[in-house]
C-alpha cells in the first residue's frame, strides 16, 4: 500500500463528493465519504488513510477512530492547500 497514493485519492474523493467552504476547504459526512462506492474500490482502508492523512495535517475530523454508523454525521475536512 502506497500511503501517498491513497491519500492522493482521498483528497480527489473529497474534492468530489464534499461541500467547498469559502476558505478553500472542503466538508463531507464520514458515513457519506464511507459510502462512496469510488472511494470503495480505489482505497485499501479508509479509516487507515482518514487516519494517516490526519496525521500529515491533510484532513481534520474529531476523535481518533471513526466507524460506521456511529460516526456517520461526523465532519470530514480537507484542509485547503
Amino acid at each position: 500500500m502506497n500511503v501517498d497514493h491513497e491519500i492522493e485519492l482521498l483528497v480527489q474523493g473529497l474534492k468530489r463528493i464534499g461541500t467547498a467552504q469559502p476558505d478553500g476547504s472542503y466538508v463531507t459526512k464520514f458515513g457519506v465519504l464511507f459510502k462512496d462506492e469510488q472511494l470503495e474500490q480505489q482505497l485499501e482502508t479508509l479509516v487507515g488513510t482518514l487516519k494517516a492523512a490526519k496525521k500529515r495535517g491533510v484532513v481534520h475530523f474529531e476523535g481518533q477512530m471513526l466507524l460506521q454508523g456511529a460516526h456517520d454525521n461526523v465532519d470530514i475536512i480537507l484542509k485547503p492547500h
